[in-house]
């Protein structure tokens, strides 16, 4: 899909937002039943990441998505989108996804043109206790990115049609803190995309599918 195609469907969100493919919500793999997982920390954490549509090659549309650095935690070489927790100076979501995502991978909004398009569906992340908005955006140029080497290692400009419908979808079968899951994901560039950051790919192709 070209980026003019994007934009042109993105006009209006509609309301409420279509949601993406069941499978790619992670279910247990003995029962098939969604997983319930309890809150593991004592708080919610507002938090935002920055969903990119951006141009690539002859136009076609793109996705910035980033790998996170290996680390003791839950999200560790997890593929992504720039974001992170809220911190008391900003205003709002979408201040919150720009400031990360700059120091993540030294976006500039300016530079690429960006422009806010709205926000799609808030969800929350038991096992790190973030409340999350996504921020949807498109970039009038491909950005020039400088991973900060800590917590981003590599970023990806995904082809956006690896996620709309009819794209190929991987079922993985595995066990997470205890958990016995199963899950889609989508397969891209060598790597696998799934849990929250492919719910939210797979939301917005249904936007886009819709448009």
């Amino acid at each position: 899909m070209r980026l003019a195609d994007v934009i042109q469907r993105l006009r209006v969100l509609p309301s409420p937002l279509p949601q993406g493919p069941d499978i790619l919500t992670p279910v247990l793999a003995t029962t098939g039943e969604v997983r319930m997982m309890p809150l593991q920390t004592p708080t919610v954490r507002p938090a935002a990441v920055l969903v990119l549509v951006s141009p690539g090659h002859e136009g076609a549309a793109e996705v910035l998505l980033i790998e996170r650095a290996s680390y003791d935690g839950p999200h560790s070489g997890q593929i992504a989108f720039p974001g992170g927790a809220a911190e008391d100076a900003d205003a709002d979501p979408i201040e919150t996804a720009l400031r990360e995502a700059h120091e993540e991978v030294g976006l500039d909004p300016e530079a690429c043109g960006l422009t806010v398009i709205g926000r799609l569906d808030d969800f929350t992340i038991p096992i790190s206790g973030f409340a999350v908005t996504p921020v949807l955006a498109v970039a009038e140029r491909r950005p020039e990115l400088m991973p900060d080497g800590h917590e981003v290692v590599d970023t990806i400009f995904a082809p956006l049609d690896a996620f709309l419908a009819g794209a190929p979808i991987d079922i993985v079968e595995r066990e997470i803190n205890g958990y016995p899951l199963r899950y889609g994901a989508f397969p891209v560039a060598g790597r696998s995309v799934w849990g929250a950051t492919a719910r939210i790919l797979g939301q917005l192709a249904a936007i886009l599918d819709d448009g």
